[in-house]
């Protein structure tokens, strides 16, 4: 009787190993019959009915029957293996004779790529990055570039504090200190990043980037400035670009200058760009305050210097002729696309 039933394990097998046509069809005919509630198993437990004189022969059939319906598992599964296998690099295989989809890339920002333009520029003449942190102490953003307690800057509305000594940096001037205090002169830095102010109108946005140069040396005069920044423009500009500057005032400089660039839209005669002066504010620079480099442990009787910052955004509105900033933060790709 037990016989019987092995035979009937040994055909059924059989057939089933026959008829899978995949991997999970031979896993489930395993289970069936090899598995803890599988057929094999249940013969297994009726070798306790058997006479004590027939169990030995009667397990080592058992056992061998095991061993041969394994075997069989293992070639079929490795068969159907190989088959899949073949079947899906088939599947995907790539016609390389199709006709490629058009890709649209991506494109650096306007306001990267003014960036780079303007930190490749400086650094064409000798200028270092210099980098500083955007929450700084009140101490390097405002008391180290002579900024008076009752400067309007300070006040709350102009200013974004996290407690009465730290505050997100309003300008990168602070980095200047940073680095005066750690280096000696001479010194020639271009300082990029993000600044903060509660500003938010066409020309101006809550954060914006600013380049900000410091240059450090003995007998520094406004005519190195009138100097570096004529070159500046004529790279970022164009070669007839002009500049003059006219008197200003900043704590941190003195004598103070806001620098002008003769207009590119209509080469200086007067148009909408620029309101018909002929001329576009870009930045403002003028020679290091003595009080400033005192401050940072320079000594001002020996070393002079000048200092400039401009805008990134600002450079870029007047480059590209943009009028209103907040087009350069709504990120709608149309717009965008035009400064690939």
């Amino acid at each position: 009787m037990l016989e019987e039933m092995i035979q009937q394990i040994l055909n059924g097998c059989s057939e089933a190993v026959s008829k899978a046509q995949n991997t999970r069809e031979l896993i489930e005919a395993k289970v069936k019959f090899l598995g803890k509630s599988g057929g094999l198993t249940m013969l297994l437990k009726e070798l306790k009915n058997v006479p004590p004189s027939q169990k030995p022969a009667m397990g080592k059939r058992l056992n061998d029957v095991r061993g041969h319906l394994e075997e069989a598992f293992a070639r079929a599964e490795d068969s159907l293996k190989t088959k899949e296998r073949a079947q899906r690099i088939t599947a995907e295989t790539l016609d390389v004779t199709l006709s490629k989809q058009s890709t649209e890339y991506g494109a650096l920002h306007p306001l990267s790529i003014v960036k780079n333009d303007i930190i490749n520029i400086f650094t064409g003449m000798g200028f270092q990055i210099k980098d500083g942190p955007e929450i700084d102490f009140e101490y390097y953003n405002f008391t180290a570039l002579n900024i008076p307690e009752d400067h309007p800057s300070r006040d709350s509305a102009d200013t974004f504090y996290i407690n009465d000594k730290m505050l997100l940096r309003t300008q990168t001037s602070a980095v200047q200190v940073h680095v005066m205090e750690q280096q000696k002169p001479p010194i020639r830095i271009l300082c990029p990043g993000k600044v903060y102010r509660p500003d938010d109108d066409a020309t101006h946005s809550p954060m914006f980037q600013q380049v900000e140069g410091l240059v450090v040396d003995k007998h520094i005069t406004i005519s190195d400035l009138m100097g570096i920044l004529g070159e500046f423009a004529k790279k970022f500009f164009s070669s007839e670009t002009k500049i003059r500057l006219r008197p200003s005032y900043f704590p941190f400089t003195e004598p103070s200058v806001e620098v002008d660039l003769s207009c590119s839209m209509c080469g200086g005669k007067g148009c909408r760009l620029c309101k018909g002066t002929g001329w576009i504010e870009l930045l403002g620079a003028g020679i290091v305050n003595p009080a400033v480099l005192d401050c940072s442990g320079i000594d001002s009787t020996e070393y002079s210097g000048f200092a400039f910052g401009m805008g990134v955004e600002r450079a870029a509105m007047v480059k590209y002729g943009i009028p209103d900033m907040r087009l350069l933060f709504d990120n709608d790709i149309r717009y965008l696309k035009q400064f690939r």
